[in-house]
C-alpha cells in the first residue's frame, strides 16, 4: 500500500499537489488528469525523484527516513525517457540489475519479451523513440520492487508491442506487484483488470 499524508508540492507560488491524505491499495490503478494537472509530478514524487513536503510510505517504509529501503520498493518509467546518449542499452540494464538486485535471467527475459535484444548493445543515442520506450519499460521491471509506476506507457509504443506490455504487466501483477499508470489513452486495449481509477483536479487527488 502507498500511504500519502499531508503532501504538498509547488513550483514557485503555484501549488501543483495538495493531498492531505490518500492511499493506493495493492492492485492496478489508472491515474487520470488533464495536461499540467500534476500526474507526472505525483509519479516523480512517489518514485523519489522530486522533493515535496509531507510523508509517503510504501508498506510502512517512509521515503524520507528510509530512502534506500523505500526506493527498493518502487520503480518508475518516464513518459519521455532520456538517458545519457553515450551509454549502451546493455550498460543501463547491468546498472539497473545491480542496483535493484535483479538477475541476469530476469533481464534476459525482459529483453526478449520487449524484443530489444538485437539493439541493446548499441548506444542509446542511436535509438528511435520506440526503441527507447521499450528499453525504459524493460528497466522499470528489473528488480524486486512492490510498485511499478508507468507514466504514459502507450506513448511512442508500436501497436504490435501492446500485447507484450499487457502480458508483462499481468505476469508481474499475478506475482504480487502493484501498478500506478497514467494514460490519456484508454487502457482497455491492454486488457487489464484495473482495480480503480483516480483523477487529479485542482491539485487534489480523488477517486474517479
Amino acid at each position: 500500500m502507498i500511504e500519502i499524508l499531508k503532501l504538498q508540492k509547488q513550483y514557485g507560488q503555484q501549488v501543483i499537489l495538495d493531498l492531505p491524505s490518500y492511499q493506493f491499495l495493492p492492485g492496478i490503478h489508472w491515474l487520470k488528469g488533464g495536461n499540467g494537472s500534476g500526474k507526472t509530478t505525483l509519479m516523480r514524487v512517489i518514485s523519489g525523484l522530486a522533493t515535496f513536503s509531507g510523508s509517503i510510505k510504501i508498506k510502512g517504509i517512509d521515503q524520507a527516513t528510509s530512502p534506500v529501503a523505500y526506493r527498493n520498493l518502487v520503480s518508475y518509467a518516464e513518459a519521455e525517457p532520456l538517458f545519457p546518449s553515450f551509454l549502451r542499452g546493455t550498460e543501463l540494464i547491468n546498472l539497473y540489475q545491480q542496483a535493484r538486485k535483479g538477475s541476469e535471467q530476469q533481464s534476459g527475459k525482459l529483453l526478449a519479451d520487449f524484443g530489444i535484444g538485437g539493439f541493446a548493445n548499441q548506444p542509446v543515442g542511436t535509438f528511435s523513440s520506440g526503441m527507447l520506450k521499450k528499453l525504459s519499460l524493460a528497466l522499470a521491471f528489473i528488480g524486486q520492487q512492490q510498485w511499478i509506476l508507468l507514466d504514459e506507457p502507450l506513448v511512442t509504443l508500436e501497436d504490435h508491442a501492446l500485447p507484450t506490455l499487457s502480458s508483462v504487466i499481468q505476469d508481474h501483477h499475478r506475482n504480487g506487484i502493484s501498478f500506478l499508470i497514467t494514460s490519456h489513452q484508454p487502457l482497455d486495449g491492454l486488457g487489464l483488470a484495473v482495480t480503480s481509477v483516480h483523477r487529479i483536479k485542482d491539485s487534489q487527488l480523488i477517486p474517479a
